[in-house]
């Protein structure tokens, strides 16, 4: 019997063990044009915390009593569609459950870059992608910029730090604690602002005295602010996620927002999926960087599906490093 975490109840601030509940669940038939996945690797990621509120949005929410949903890859194990046999692995939408029936239409046969199958959930998946349009597209940025990356030792986070020196650019990286700022280090940040040791914008003018042209937030709040406060004159920022303000009901306060209009800031947020008309191209540029070893691939793995829900929460209290994933 296959099984799959199910909302049960929508959360108030940060969600608890009490909102999730882990339930036996019917396949149906195998039709035309269908394929039976078994799944091998799960993804969880902070914009989920947004589908458990009843709010329209660019994704639909989830539902109460039914199954969740996330990035996935897995093993087709039976096959009723052309171009797909058992064996084959795949990426698909039917996460935070071990087997799922999908639509062939629904799932993506991984291209054979001679990687491990989960970096498809993370450096060469929507993670990777998203720091890759997000940086060069989004927020224009080019060699010689100055970019402060938020989240730095989080999955996108950690990736636009690496593409950011891979593209000749100086790249500073926010991260909470001494652990994590060495592994921002490592991944070769000119310079690294510890959130937990002070004020941001403080630690921020110290970091980059001369102000930065590229911001890319993962975080909002102090950050953002910050950011404001230092940009140089048409700076860009690419804004792609709050974190900060996703379970706290009364969002902070920017005291320099004013700057957009001196400074002539350009703000665009998107959606890694506006992209995905450009994933060739994606999986060639980021595929060359990652086999060269100019990016890495940082991974936290929590093992069994038992424990997919400690995984997302963990997102949200600095549990990971890199990229989250649930390995089945």
């Amino acid at each position: 019997m296959a099984r799959a975490w199910h909302l049960k109840s929508r959360p108030s601030g940060m969600p608890t063990d009490e909102n999730f509940e882990l339930k036996d669940i019917d396949l149906p038939q195998l039709g035309d044009g269908m394929v039976r996945v078994r799944n091998r690797w799960l993804s969880v990621d902070p914009y989920m915390r947004g589908r458990m509120n009843d709010v329209k949005s660019y994704v639909p929410p989830f539902q109460i009593g039914e199954p969740l949903e996330g990035g996935a890859v897995g093993e087709v194990v039976e096959s009723k569609a052309d171009g797909l046999a058992p064996g084959d692995l795949v990426l698909h939408m039917s996460g935070w459950r071990d087997e799922a029936v999908v639509p062939a239409r629904g799932v993506n046969k991984l291209p054979d870059l001679g990687v491990e199958p989960q970096k498809f959930l993370g450096v060469l998946g929507v993670t990777g992608a998203t720091a890759f349009f997000g940086l060069l597209d989004v927020a224009s940025a080019k060699p010689g910029d100055i970019v402060f990356v938020s989240a730095a030792a989080g999955a996108v986070g950690s990736v636009v730090v690496q593409l950011a020196k891979a593209k000749g650019m100086t790249a500073v990286g926010s991260a909470g604690g001494a652990d994590k700022c060495d592994f921002v280090r490592s991944l070769g940040a000119d310079q690294v602002v510890d959130y937990r040791a002070g004020p941001v914008l403080k630690s921020l003018a110290a970091a980059a005295p001369d102000g930065i042209d590229v911001y890319f937030d993962n975080v909002g709040g102090d950050h953002l602010d910050a950011a404001f406060a230092l940009a140089r004159n048409n700076a860009r920022f690419a804004m792609c996620g709050m974190i900060a303000g996703y379970n706290d009901p009364n969002p902070a306060s920017f005291r320099f927002i004013m700057r957009i209009v001196a400074a002539r800031i350009r703000l665009k947020g998107f959606i890694v999926f506006d992209f995905q008309s450009r994933m060739d191209e994606f999986y060639r540029e980021m595929g060359q960087l990652v086999a060269s070893g100019a990016v890495k691939a940082q991974e936290t793995v929590v093992e069994g599906l038992e424990n997919t829900p400690d995984a997302f929460l963990g997102l949200f209290q600095g549990a990971n490093t890199g990229k989250m994933l649930v390995k089945l």
